[in-house]
């Protein structure tokens, strides 16, 4: 299906990942139900309500989870695809591998590409469209938190013992989140180059970083967490149900 060009924006869900941290609790974290809704499809349905999604991506671990999701939408959302381009790509190695994947199947008239990790449920339609603002009018956008936790920086890797810890101003520290958004082509170009050029990254703001693009935050004032241990599942349906 071709994409929808009254919205020629696409969205990148990453449904991957090993979920190694879930210590087996759950079977896989993005199809696991969360207030009636498997977690990844929470995600779907942000960009969805926004109106400026044209085209959605999802990159799956293997042929089990693709089918997994596709059950999944063929059940909450009948004939979706009718409406809206639904496309699947596999996922990599590493998180950038998937991205890269990902970004490969993203159309040609495409403006903006929208990267988000399908374990962080709770974005909202509203936050799509405050990040598509700001990365029509600045090129990038990232949505993100400010660091309220005093930070220090230790000078070994390692769990420092009797260790001369240094401050962090974290006035100028935020947490970033997904999704993270960029001019379609400029992405795309930033992570060709980090592919070449074997560079190790872990997230989409390194890549446009690495490639000269400035980012533009997105304060997120909503609790935005990712799905990492099987504890943040009743987590994320409390804030859910005070959502509501």
């Amino acid at each position: 299906m071709k994409t929808d060009t009254r919205y020629p924006n696409a969205a990148i869900l990453l449904a991957g990942g090993g979920g190694s941290r879930m210590r087996g609790a759950v079977k896989d974290k993005v199809l696991e139900q969360l207030c009636g809704l498997p977690v990844l499809l929470h995600s779907f349905k942000a960009f969805i309500e926004s109106g400026l999604v044209g085209e959605i991506i999802f990159v799956c671990r293997d042929d089990s989870q693709k089918r997994a999701v596709k059950a999944g939408l063929k059940k909450h959302f009948p004939n979706i695809e009718k409406r809206f381009s639904v496309k699947f790509s596999k996922g990599g190695a590493e998180r950038q591998d998937s991205v890269l994947n990902g970004l490969a199947e993203v159309s040609d008239i495409s403006q903006l590409a929208f990267i988000h990790d399908g374990a962080r449920p709770l974005v909202g339609a509203e936050n799509v469209a405050l990040l598509a603002a700001a990365a029509l009018r600045d090129g990038a956008a990232v949505l993100a938190v400010r660091v309220t936790d005093t930070v220090k920086r230790s000078s070994s890797p390692s769990v420092p013992v009797r260790a001369k810890l240094a401050d962090l101003d974290r006035s100028h520290l935020w947490a970033m989140q997904t999704p993270q958004v960029f001019r379609a082509a400029d992405i795309i170009s930033a992570y060709a180059y980090v592919r070449k050029n074997k560079i190790k990254i872990t997230d989409d703001v390194a890549a446009a970083q690495i490639a000269g693009i400035k980012v533009t935050v997105v304060e997120n004032l909503y609790p935005n967490p990712k799905i990492t241990v099987p504890e943040d599942i009743a987590f994320i349906e409390f804030l859910k149900s005070r959502k509501a």
